[in-house]
């Protein structure tokens, strides 16, 4: 007799519509799965390659009926060269010490994304988080998630970065950093981690989630090419946008 175990079914729900947090008078739903039990990396897997993200132990893609704003992307890593304002911002947070260490909250991380929140996203559903609620995000993963710290030369806490690792590349699941203006490019230098990152470790891609041509806070990320984006016939190279559609992180 065959005693192969069944497989978990995924089941999908669509979220109710809530104001969109990146285009004025638009509202934005989702459609989200749960990952848990045995076969959660390989559905993890699987929905990041079709274009969807993850928070705490769900994963999720839009499903906003009438816009197709939200375009997954990823970064073709042993093609990118740092140029222009990326090459100076990388040269000049060279002095910066990366730390990878396990998916666990501190204080020190809250207090920086609490202030992140407050300097680029306050009035935000995140920037009313507690520390409860920040524990939860960074801990409550079921596959292979950790966290980079970056700290300067007095060991100050200055950018942090949650990150997925998949077997075909790293994904970004949320960066926040000091946006005071002490200290120029700290976004984009983590990105540009992360790209180096996968190239040590022989893996091809960097997800950057979604790319939003009409959204200051998501056109950046056009500036790592080459980039791809999932569209109806799989992944594709990104079209370059004009240069005043992007806007420096």
């Amino acid at each position: 007799m065959d005693q192969t175990p069944l497989k978990r079914p995924q089941f999908f729900f669509t979220t109710a519509p809530l104001p969109c947090p990146y285009l004025p008078d638009r509202l934005e739903r989702k459609l989200v799965t749960e990952l848990s039990g045995p076969g959660a990396e390989a559905s993890h897997e699987a929905l990041t390659r079709s274009g969807f993200r993850r928070s705490h132990s769900i994963t999720y893609a839009p499903a906003c009926p009438g816009c197709k704003a939200c375009v997954p992307v990823r970064v073709v890593a042993k093609d990118f060269q740092r140029r222009r304002t990326l090459a100076r911002q990388w040269k000049q947070n060279q002095d910066l010490i990366d730390i990878k260490v396990p998916a666990r909250a501190s204080t020190e991380q809250y207090e920086l994304f609490a202030r992140y929140q407050q300097s680029r996203h306050a009035g935000s559903d995140m920037a009313l988080m507690c520390f409860y609620e920040y524990s939860a995000m960074v801990e409550d993963s079921p596959i292979d998630t950790f966290l980079v710290e970056f700290r300067d030369r007095t060991g100050m806490l200055v950018a942090v970065c949650l990150t997925d690792r998949t077997t075909d590349g790293l994904s970004a699941v949320y960066s926040f950093f000091d946006a005071s203006g002490a200290r120029d490019g700290l976004g984009n230098h983590v990105v540009l981690w992360l790209i180096e990152q996968a190239r040590k470790l022989s893996l091809p891609y960097v997800y950057l989630g979604y790319w939003i041509a009409n959204s200051a806070k998501m056109a950046y990320k056009a500036r790592f090419q080459p980039l791809e984006t999932l569209g109806p016939d799989g992944w594709a190279p990104l079209v370059v946008p004009s240069p005043s559609s992007i806007h420096s992180h």
